[in-house]
């Protein structure tokens, strides 16, 4: 015998509330097209579905069994219902996000963090790439965002991006160093101690060549290479070695005590951190709610930096 489903559903709600009127009502139909439903059912099978003179309805063995699988699909049904409710909403679905590496660890892991506080059903999969790579990534939809430092966009890229944070990068170093210890600092000092290279294809490591050129040297000492953040911040607590670091990742891990920025200023070109995504994409609506804690976080972050800037008298 082959069933509605729907018949079911009706069933289970009846069995579940204790009454037709009160299972039409969770079901949002009608006391008439329940009963109808019920004495349909009941003629089909040639057996009662509830006990008579029983208040509220109490199901035979069989309407219960029957109700039971009607009570799966219900369930079925509901969550169903909240999923799409959740995804209209952005409180549910998958975000999926690449971005450079020293932004991502330092700034953006936390933000994620507070993000999903809000926003626990929602899962977040990031992933670690440069401009060109995380282009691609979009293009070829693989990443529905990037976090990154730009130059310049391309016109006709088919890109838009939206700037998060002003670019500015710091010589780095421990809190301890030498240097922090002179009145007035020189410029070509800062050769005479060892570097940290930036990660490959990072912009940091063009801007380190682009100040060692500004210091009238064509190379500098490079004693450590390849690392991660962790890795430079844990090799700079433990030894004189500077590097080139956006100030905003030095501030991130300001509570620590453990790296600062020397009171230099060096070259860099004009570049922004911003939201880097396809021209004209409608993201899901969990994608647009991140986006939108990202950009909220940042406008919170960009005062605090800027007075943590200021408070460092910078000259060389």
């Amino acid at each position: 015998m082959k069933f509605d489903e729907r018949h079911l559903v009706q069933l289970a709600a009846v069995v579940q509330a204790g009454g037709v009127t009160e299972g039409a009502i969770l079901l949002g139909l009608s006391q008439p097209a329940v009963s109808r439903t019920l004495a349909m059912l009941e003629k089909r099978l040639g057996e009662p579905l509830f006990i008579k003179g029983r208040r509220p309805l109490q199901p035979t063995p069989l309407g219960r069994a029957l109700a039971d699988h009607g009570q799966t699909m219900l369930t079925a049904a509901r969550k169903a219902s909240a999923l799409v409710e959740g995804f209209r909403h952005g409180k549910t679905g998958l975000v999926r996000v690449g971005g450079t590496p020293f932004f991502m660890d330092a700034l953006i892991a936390g933000m994620v963090a507070g993000f999903q506080n809000s926003y626990p059903e929602v899962r977040i999969e990031q992933s670690y790439g440069y401009l060109n790579d995380l282009r691609s990534a979009i293009v070829a939809d693989r990443i529905d965002l990037a976090i990154c430092p730009i130059d310049m966009l391309d016109e006709g890229s088919g890109m838009r991006f939206q700037e998060l944070l002003p670019g500015r990068n710091v010589v780095a170093c421990r809190v301890t160093h030498p240097l922090l210890l002179k009145r007035k600092l020189a410029g070509p000092e800062l050769l005479d101690y060892p570097w940290i290279a930036p990660p490959p294809g990072s912009p940091l490591l063009a801007d380190l060549r682009s100040l060692v050129l500004s210091l009238g040297a064509t190379e500098t000492k490079i004693r450590y290479a390849g690392g991660s953040l962790t890795s430079a911040i844990n090799y700079m607590k433990e030894s004189d070695a500077l590097t080139i670091l956006p100030h905003s990742v030095v501030f991130a891990y300001r509570n620590d005590k453990a790296i600062t920025a020397l009171p230099v200023n060096i070259p860099h070109p004009e570049r922004a951190l911003g939201l880097l995504t396809r021209t004209g994409d409608l993201g899901a609506p969990a994608t647009e709610a991140f986006a939108a804690h990202i950009r909220k976080s940042f406008e919170q972050l960009r005062h605090l930096i800027k007075r943590h800037e200021q408070s460092v008298v910078w000259g060389m």
